[in-house]
């Protein structure tokens, strides 16, 4: 049996897909070192830098000192300690939604919401490059798995109308792509979900915090809050915190309280999260200038890119990759820039398609320009010795 696992590990370095862990200090900034030595971080998805945020800091160390370091048990047991019902009321309140209920990760929000919502007699439609967390849920929910081209949205009314009425039916996508760096549709979405009497769910976990008019997410920049009936989002990113949400009608919540066995069966979150989640929601609702500095980042650093020759994947968001293909080629140059003072990390397959690894870069609104500057003009130097760009 050992034998079938170490050939399988081996088979994994022969094609540069096999990952291995390295020590990482001071993400949380913008220079950041992996294993001793100083890097520009534009790997990390702490998009508004809020993850060192000195108020987020004492929220969390006030709450522990308060309630101690562990929940001791599930929130349906004794764990739902009273920093859980604030960090809830500024999340509903925020959303401007019935109600809302925390998860412990964005994996366990989408697993435990997808197959609560959706069972064997129902399908669910799933944009093609949807994280794996949703992939997982439908596989966990025993659903029909149909997926659609993406952002492909006449493929995807073709499958709706093939599918039978009786069905229950959920389309579900990323509102931000995480390895493309682009938006869903999501106004064709409502749409299609309307015509064809399917739910709608929508990840906003690459972009809660970073759109709409106080950070509520890509949902509420559409203005679509009203006509989106699941909004799942996290705190672990732009937030700078940790646990995920979802918002929606009081039935929606009451259900998956009762239903989602990622919800029941796990332990609560230490109360230090909740507290500093709270936290977190005030500062993105007080101050727009991260979001808009994020904002202006992510759009010169795409521009010099584009202008340089560089393939980008459709990214209109702060996530920015460039396509290499080959994954030797692509880990070459994540290696390349790390030599030169760049933290970059390569993205292979299964994460992404055979022949489409690339180096995904993000930005955060606490980068310098000039560091951004010098960065681009690094990338583009190892682009050309690579044969990426001319």
């Amino acid at each position: 049996m050992k034998d079938k696992f170490l050939s399988e590990l081996e088979q994994l370095k022969r094609i540069s897909q096999k990952r291995e862990l390295a020590e990482v200090e001071q993400a949380e900034h913008p220079w950041l070192y992996k294993n001793g030595k100083r890097l520009l971080n534009l790997a990390s998805n702490n998009y508004l830098g809020l993850a060192g945020h000195e108020r987020l800091k004492k929220a969390a160390c006030d709450a522990t000192d308060t309630y101690g370091c562990g929940s001791t048990a599930s929130r349906l047991i004794v764990g739902n300690h009273p920093v859980y019902r604030l960090a809830e009321e500024a999340l509903v309140n925020w959303k401007g939604t019935q109600a809302g209920l925390i998860f412990n990760s964005g994996y366990t929000a989408n697993v435990g919401i997808i197959s609560s919502l959706i069972g064997r007699d129902g399908i669910v439609f799933s944009d093609k490059l949807n994280h794996a967390s949703i992939v997982d849920g439908v596989l966990i929910s025993r659903a029909e798995h149909q997926r659609y081209r993406h952002n492909d949205l006449n493929h995807l009314e073709s499958l709706l109308q093939k599918a039978p009425l009786e069905k229950n039916k959920l389309i579900v996508t990323d509102a931000v792509f995480s390895m493309d760096g682009d938006f869903a549709d999501l106004k064709g979405l409502v749409e299609l979900k309307e015509r064809y009497n399917a739910i709608l769910m929508v990840d906003e976990a690459h972009s809660s915090g970073i759109y709409g008019p106080q950070g509520q997410g890509y949902v509420h920049h559409l203005g679509l809050e009203d006509q989106v009936d699941v909004q799942m989002g996290t705190f672990s990113k732009a937030l700078g915190c940790f646990g995920a949400y979802v918002v929606g009608n009081r039935w929606l919540i009451d259900y998956l309280i009762n239903k989602a066995r990622s919800f029941i069966y796990t332990t609560a979150l230490p109360p230090g999260i909740p507290a500093s989640i709270t936290e977190a929601i005030t500062l993105v609702r007080e101050d727009s200038s991260r979001r808009e500095t994020l904002r202006d980042h992510s759009r010169f650093f795409r521009q010099e890119l584009v202008r340089l020759g560089f393939h980008l994947c459709g990214s209109e968001t702060q996530i920015v990759p460039i396509l290499v293909g080959p994954n030797e080629k692509t880990v070459l140059f994540s290696e390349k820039l790390q030599e030169i003072g760049i933290a970059a990390i390569p993205v292979r397959p299964p994460t992404v398609p055979e022949n489409q690894a690339r180096i995904r870069f993000t930005l955060m609104a606490t980068h310098h320009r000039q560091d951004l500057a010098d960065a681009i003009a690094k990338i583009a130097q190892v682009g050309r010795d690579l044969g990426v760009i001319q």
